[in-house]
Protein backbone atom coordinates (compact mmCIF):
# COMPACT_ATOMS: atom_id res chain seq x y z
CA UNK A 1 0.00 0.00 0.00
CA UNK A 2 1.48 3.36 -1.02
CA UNK A 3 1.86 6.29 1.33
CA UNK A 4 -0.85 8.28 -0.48
CA UNK A 5 -3.44 5.51 -0.11
CA UNK A 6 -2.61 5.09 3.57
CA UNK A 7 -3.03 8.84 4.13
CA UNK A 8 -6.46 8.82 2.48
CA UNK A 9 -7.60 5.85 4.59
CA UNK A 10 -6.40 7.60 7.74
CA UNK A 11 -8.29 10.76 6.81
CA UNK A 12 -11.51 8.79 6.19
CA UNK A 13 -11.20 7.02 9.52
CA UNK A 14 -10.58 10.32 11.25
CA UNK A 15 -13.55 12.05 9.60
CA UNK A 16 -15.78 9.04 10.35
CA UNK A 17 -14.83 9.09 14.00
CA UNK A 18 -15.53 12.83 14.20
CA UNK A 19 -18.94 12.40 12.53
CA UNK A 20 -19.86 9.60 14.92
CA UNK A 21 -18.72 11.73 17.81
CA UNK A 22 -20.79 14.64 16.52
CA UNK A 23 -23.85 12.39 16.28
CA UNK A 24 -23.38 11.28 19.87
CA UNK A 25 -23.06 14.87 21.02
CA UNK A 26 -26.30 15.76 19.18
CA UNK A 27 -28.11 12.97 21.03
CA UNK A 28 -26.74 14.27 24.32
CA UNK A 29 -28.26 17.68 23.58
CA UNK A 30 -31.62 16.01 22.86
CA UNK A 31 -31.74 14.14 26.17
CA UNK A 32 -33.04 17.10 28.30
CA UNK A 33 -35.87 17.78 25.82
CA UNK A 34 -36.75 14.07 25.68
CA UNK A 35 -36.85 13.90 29.47
CA UNK A 36 -39.14 16.92 29.71
CA UNK A 37 -41.47 15.60 26.99
CA UNK A 38 -41.51 12.20 28.64
CA UNK A 39 -42.52 13.67 31.99
CA UNK A 40 -45.16 16.14 30.81
CA UNK A 41 -46.52 14.23 27.78
CA UNK A 42 -45.67 10.55 27.55
CA UNK A 43 -46.12 9.61 31.22
CA UNK A 44 -49.60 11.22 31.61
CA UNK A 45 -50.78 9.56 28.40
CA UNK A 46 -49.57 6.14 29.46
CA UNK A 47 -51.00 6.63 32.95
CA UNK A 48 -54.36 7.55 31.45
CA UNK A 49 -54.38 4.41 29.31
CA UNK A 50 -53.63 2.35 32.43
CA UNK A 51 -56.44 4.11 34.32
CA UNK A 52 -58.90 3.23 31.57
CA UNK A 53 -58.55 -0.48 32.45
CA UNK A 54 -59.26 0.07 36.16
CA UNK A 55 -62.08 1.30 38.40
CA UNK A 56 -60.02 4.31 39.40
CA UNK A 57 -62.10 6.63 41.58
CA UNK A 58 -61.77 9.54 43.93
CA UNK A 59 -60.69 7.25 46.76
CA UNK A 60 -57.57 6.30 44.86
CA UNK A 61 -56.34 9.91 44.87
CA UNK A 62 -55.37 9.76 48.54
CA UNK A 63 -51.76 9.12 49.45
CA UNK A 64 -51.36 5.52 50.52
CA UNK A 65 -54.72 4.50 49.06
CA UNK A 66 -54.98 0.91 47.74
CA UNK A 67 -54.45 0.37 44.05
CA UNK A 68 -57.61 0.37 41.91
CA UNK A 69 -59.07 -2.90 40.69
CA UNK A 70 -58.30 -4.07 37.17
CA UNK A 71 -61.57 -4.30 35.21
CA UNK A 72 -60.25 -4.99 31.74
CA UNK A 73 -62.42 -3.67 28.92
CA UNK A 74 -65.47 -3.06 31.10
CA UNK A 75 -65.16 0.75 30.97
CA UNK A 76 -64.91 0.69 27.18
CA UNK A 77 -67.90 -1.65 26.87
CA UNK A 78 -69.99 0.51 29.22
CA UNK A 79 -69.17 3.66 27.24
CA UNK A 80 -69.75 2.19 23.79
CA UNK A 81 -73.00 0.45 24.83
CA UNK A 82 -74.32 3.53 26.72
CA UNK A 83 -74.60 1.59 29.97
CA UNK A 84 -73.31 4.37 32.21
CA UNK A 85 -75.72 5.28 34.99
CA UNK A 86 -75.70 9.03 34.26
CA UNK A 87 -78.57 11.21 32.96
CA UNK A 88 -79.17 11.61 29.21
CA UNK A 89 -76.13 9.59 28.17
CA UNK A 90 -76.18 8.02 24.71
CA UNK A 91 -72.81 7.42 23.09
CA UNK A 92 -74.26 6.99 19.59
CA UNK A 93 -76.16 10.26 19.81
CA UNK A 94 -73.09 11.99 21.22
CA UNK A 95 -70.74 10.93 18.46
CA UNK A 96 -73.21 11.56 15.62
CA UNK A 97 -74.09 15.01 16.95
CA UNK A 98 -70.40 15.78 17.56
CA UNK A 99 -69.47 14.82 14.00
CA UNK A 100 -72.33 16.87 12.56
CA UNK A 101 -71.46 19.84 14.77
CA UNK A 102 -67.82 19.85 13.63
CA UNK A 103 -68.59 19.22 9.95
CA UNK A 104 -71.33 21.84 9.66
CA UNK A 105 -69.19 24.49 11.33
CA UNK A 106 -66.12 23.81 9.21
CA UNK A 107 -68.08 23.92 5.94
CA UNK A 108 -69.61 27.28 6.83
CA UNK A 109 -66.28 28.67 8.08
CA UNK A 110 -64.37 27.67 4.96
CA UNK A 111 -66.99 28.92 2.49
CA UNK A 112 -67.50 32.21 4.32
CA UNK A 113 -63.79 32.73 4.94
CA UNK A 114 -62.85 32.12 1.29
CA UNK A 115 -65.68 34.34 0.03
CA UNK A 116 -64.66 37.26 2.25
CA UNK A 117 -60.98 36.75 1.43
CA UNK A 118 -61.77 36.93 -2.30
CA UNK A 119 -63.87 40.04 -1.71
CA UNK A 120 -61.10 41.77 0.23
CA UNK A 121 -58.55 40.73 -2.40
CA UNK A 122 -60.39 42.71 -5.07
CA UNK A 123 -58.21 45.31 -6.73
CA UNK A 124 -59.14 48.88 -5.99
CA UNK A 125 -61.03 48.13 -2.76
CA UNK A 126 -60.47 50.85 -0.19
CA UNK A 127 -59.44 50.24 3.45
CA UNK A 128 -58.42 46.62 2.91
CA UNK A 129 -56.00 46.63 5.81
CA UNK A 130 -58.59 48.14 8.13
CA UNK A 131 -61.14 45.46 7.27
CA UNK A 132 -58.60 42.68 7.78
CA UNK A 133 -57.63 44.12 11.16
CA UNK A 134 -61.26 44.40 12.30
CA UNK A 135 -62.50 40.95 11.32
CA UNK A 136 -59.63 39.24 13.17
CA UNK A 137 -60.76 40.73 16.51
CA UNK A 138 -63.04 37.77 17.49
CA UNK A 139 -60.00 35.47 17.45
CA UNK A 140 -58.12 37.44 20.12
CA UNK A 141 -61.04 37.54 22.57
CA UNK A 142 -60.77 34.86 25.33
CA UNK A 143 -63.19 31.97 24.65
CA UNK A 144 -64.93 32.22 28.01
CA UNK A 145 -65.69 35.89 27.30
CA UNK A 146 -67.17 34.97 23.92
CA UNK A 147 -69.36 32.28 25.45
CA UNK A 148 -70.55 34.51 28.29
CA UNK A 149 -71.35 37.49 26.09
CA UNK A 150 -73.26 35.45 23.52
CA UNK A 151 -75.12 33.58 26.26
CA UNK A 152 -76.34 36.92 27.60
CA UNK A 153 -77.23 38.04 24.08
CA UNK A 154 -79.49 34.98 23.77
CA UNK A 155 -81.31 35.72 27.05
CA UNK A 156 -85.06 35.30 26.38
CA UNK A 157 -86.09 38.46 28.26
CA UNK A 158 -83.29 41.00 27.98
CA UNK A 159 -80.96 39.55 25.36
CA UNK A 160 -79.85 41.68 22.44
CA UNK A 161 -80.96 39.09 19.87
CA UNK A 162 -84.59 39.04 21.01
CA UNK A 163 -84.67 42.82 21.48
CA UNK A 164 -83.45 43.34 17.91
CA UNK A 165 -86.02 40.87 16.56
CA UNK A 166 -88.76 42.56 18.60
CA UNK A 167 -87.73 45.95 17.22
CA UNK A 168 -87.93 44.62 13.66
CA UNK A 169 -91.30 43.02 14.49
CA UNK A 170 -92.70 46.35 15.64
CA UNK A 171 -92.06 47.77 12.18
CA UNK A 172 -94.47 45.20 10.74
CA UNK A 173 -96.78 45.34 13.80
CA UNK A 174 -96.06 41.92 15.20
CA UNK A 175 -96.64 41.34 18.94
CA UNK A 176 -93.46 41.42 21.08
CA UNK A 177 -94.43 38.08 22.68
CA UNK A 178 -93.52 36.35 19.44
CA UNK A 179 -89.88 37.22 20.00
CA UNK A 180 -89.41 35.94 23.55
CA UNK A 181 -87.41 33.03 22.23
CA UNK A 182 -85.61 30.75 24.66
CA UNK A 183 -82.66 30.08 22.37
CA UNK A 184 -80.60 27.85 24.65
CA UNK A 185 -83.29 25.89 26.53
CA UNK A 186 -86.13 25.36 24.06
CA UNK A 187 -86.95 21.66 23.85
CA UNK A 188 -88.88 21.62 20.56
CA UNK A 189 -86.78 21.31 17.42
CA UNK A 190 -87.25 24.28 15.06
CA UNK A 191 -86.63 22.12 11.97
CA UNK A 192 -87.50 18.53 13.02
CA UNK A 193 -87.21 17.10 9.50
CA UNK A 194 -83.75 18.53 8.79
CA UNK A 195 -81.73 15.79 10.49
CA UNK A 196 -84.25 13.19 11.74
CA UNK A 197 -81.67 10.73 13.08
CA UNK A 198 -80.08 13.45 15.27
CA UNK A 199 -82.67 16.03 16.37
CA UNK A 200 -81.13 19.49 16.45
CA UNK A 201 -82.50 21.80 19.15
CA UNK A 202 -82.58 25.56 18.83
CA UNK A 203 -79.48 25.75 21.02
CA UNK A 204 -77.50 24.10 18.21
CA UNK A 205 -78.37 26.89 15.79
CA UNK A 206 -77.60 29.52 18.42
CA UNK A 207 -74.14 28.06 19.00
CA UNK A 208 -73.65 27.62 15.25
CA UNK A 209 -74.19 31.37 14.76
CA UNK A 210 -71.79 32.13 17.61
CA UNK A 211 -69.07 29.82 16.34
CA UNK A 212 -69.49 31.12 12.78
CA UNK A 213 -68.81 34.63 14.07
CA UNK A 214 -65.80 33.24 15.93
CA UNK A 215 -64.43 30.83 13.34
CA UNK A 216 -64.47 32.38 9.87
CA UNK A 217 -61.81 35.11 10.42
CA UNK A 218 -58.86 32.69 10.67
CA UNK A 219 -60.10 30.84 7.60
CA UNK A 220 -60.18 34.16 5.81
CA UNK A 221 -56.62 34.96 6.90
CA UNK A 222 -55.35 31.60 5.55
CA UNK A 223 -57.30 32.07 2.32
CA UNK A 224 -55.95 35.62 1.93
CA UNK A 225 -52.37 34.38 2.19
CA UNK A 226 -53.06 31.65 -0.38
CA UNK A 227 -54.74 34.11 -2.75
CA UNK A 228 -51.84 36.53 -2.61
CA UNK A 229 -49.41 33.74 -3.49
CA UNK A 230 -51.21 32.95 -6.79
CA UNK A 231 -49.25 34.45 -9.71
CA UNK A 232 -51.35 37.04 -11.51
CA UNK A 233 -49.95 35.80 -14.82
CA UNK A 234 -52.11 32.67 -14.46
CA UNK A 235 -55.27 34.79 -14.55
CA UNK A 236 -53.98 36.73 -17.52
CA UNK A 237 -53.12 33.53 -19.38
CA UNK A 238 -56.51 32.03 -18.62
CA UNK A 239 -58.24 35.20 -19.80
CA UNK A 240 -56.24 35.17 -23.04
CA UNK A 241 -57.31 31.54 -23.56
CA UNK A 242 -60.94 32.67 -23.35
CA UNK A 243 -61.77 31.50 -19.81
CA UNK A 244 -64.68 33.35 -18.23
CA UNK A 245 -64.80 34.50 -14.61
CA UNK A 246 -66.23 31.21 -13.29
CA UNK A 247 -63.63 29.14 -15.18
CA UNK A 248 -60.81 31.31 -13.85
CA UNK A 249 -62.16 30.93 -10.33
CA UNK A 250 -62.58 27.17 -10.66
CA UNK A 251 -59.36 26.25 -12.42
CA UNK A 252 -56.99 28.84 -10.98
CA UNK A 253 -58.29 30.19 -7.67
CA UNK A 254 -59.75 27.00 -6.23
CA UNK A 255 -56.85 24.90 -7.51
CA UNK A 256 -54.29 27.01 -5.68
CA UNK A 257 -56.46 27.48 -2.59
CA UNK A 258 -56.84 23.75 -1.98
CA UNK A 259 -53.31 22.99 -0.67
CA UNK A 260 -53.74 25.75 1.91
CA UNK A 261 -57.40 25.36 2.86
CA UNK A 262 -57.74 21.59 3.12
CA UNK A 263 -55.11 21.09 5.86
CA UNK A 264 -56.57 24.07 7.71
CA UNK A 265 -60.08 22.64 7.32
CA UNK A 266 -58.89 19.37 8.90
CA UNK A 267 -57.28 21.35 11.70
CA UNK A 268 -60.49 23.36 12.13
CA UNK A 269 -62.51 20.14 12.27
CA UNK A 270 -60.37 18.82 15.13
CA UNK A 271 -60.58 22.13 17.00
CA UNK A 272 -64.37 22.37 16.56
CA UNK A 273 -64.80 18.71 17.45
CA UNK A 274 -63.20 19.49 20.82
CA UNK A 275 -64.71 22.97 21.24
CA UNK A 276 -65.37 22.97 24.97
CA UNK A 277 -66.33 26.49 25.94
CA UNK A 278 -69.48 27.00 23.84
CA UNK A 279 -71.13 23.69 24.73
CA UNK A 280 -70.20 24.04 28.38
CA UNK A 281 -70.70 27.72 29.14
CA UNK A 282 -73.47 28.61 26.69
CA UNK A 283 -75.91 25.70 26.59
CA UNK A 284 -74.42 23.54 29.38
CA UNK A 285 -75.16 20.58 27.11
CA UNK A 286 -78.88 21.28 27.19
CA UNK A 287 -81.62 20.82 26.62
CA UNK A 288 -81.43 17.33 28.15
CA UNK A 289 -77.88 16.73 26.97
CA UNK A 290 -78.71 17.18 23.27
CA UNK A 291 -75.91 19.69 22.64
CA UNK A 292 -73.37 17.80 24.72
CA UNK A 293 -70.06 17.14 23.01
CA UNK A 294 -67.68 14.28 23.68
CA UNK A 295 -65.21 16.61 25.35
CA UNK A 296 -67.81 18.12 27.70
CA UNK A 297 -69.20 14.66 28.50
CA UNK A 298 -65.69 13.48 29.38
CA UNK A 299 -65.30 16.50 31.66
CA UNK A 300 -68.58 15.71 33.43
CA UNK A 301 -67.56 12.07 33.90
CA UNK A 302 -64.48 13.21 35.78
CA UNK A 303 -65.61 16.43 37.45
CA UNK A 304 -69.25 15.64 38.30
CA UNK A 305 -69.41 11.85 38.47
CA UNK A 306 -65.83 11.27 39.74
CA UNK A 307 -65.52 8.28 37.37
CA UNK A 308 -61.83 8.65 36.58
CA UNK A 309 -61.39 5.23 35.02
CA UNK A 310 -64.45 5.65 32.81
CA UNK A 311 -63.35 9.17 31.89
CA UNK A 312 -59.92 7.88 30.89
CA UNK A 313 -61.46 5.23 28.62
CA UNK A 314 -63.76 7.88 27.17
CA UNK A 315 -60.74 10.06 26.33
CA UNK A 316 -58.93 7.14 24.69
CA UNK A 317 -61.97 6.45 22.53
CA UNK A 318 -62.09 10.14 21.54
CA UNK A 319 -58.42 9.99 20.53
CA UNK A 320 -58.95 7.07 18.18
CA UNK A 321 -62.08 8.63 16.69
CA UNK A 322 -60.16 11.79 15.82
CA UNK A 323 -57.16 9.82 14.61
CA UNK A 324 -59.28 7.79 12.18
CA UNK A 325 -61.15 10.87 10.94
CA UNK A 326 -57.91 12.79 10.37
CA UNK A 327 -56.16 9.94 8.54
CA UNK A 328 -59.15 9.15 6.34
CA UNK A 329 -59.81 12.80 5.52
CA UNK A 330 -56.17 13.47 4.76
CA UNK A 331 -55.99 10.46 2.45
CA UNK A 332 -59.27 11.04 0.63
CA UNK A 333 -58.87 14.80 0.23
CA UNK A 334 -55.10 14.60 -0.46
CA UNK A 335 -54.73 17.56 1.84
CA UNK A 336 -50.94 17.52 1.87
CA UNK A 337 -50.54 17.36 -1.89
CA UNK A 338 -48.25 20.01 -3.36
CA UNK A 339 -48.94 22.40 -6.21
CA UNK A 340 -46.85 20.31 -8.61
CA UNK A 341 -49.16 17.28 -8.16
CA UNK A 342 -52.44 19.14 -8.62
Amino acid sequence: MTAGVMARVARRRSSGSWSNRGGRIAYLYLIPALLVMGIITAYPLLFQVWMSFTDYGIGNLRAGAPAPNFVGLKNYVDVLSSQLAIPNFSFVRLIVYNLWWAASNVVIHVILGVAIAILLNTRGLWFKRFYRAVFILPVVIPPIIVATVWKNMYDPDNGAINLILAGIGQLVRLPPEMFRIDWLRQVEDPIPWFLPFVPLPLAYYAMLITNTWLGWPLNSVVATGALQSIPHELYEAAEIDGANAWQRFRHVTLTYLRPAMLPYAIYGFVITFNLFHLAFFMSAGGPFGRTELLVTQAYRLVNDQKLYGVGASFAVIMFFILLVITLVTNRVARATQSYENL
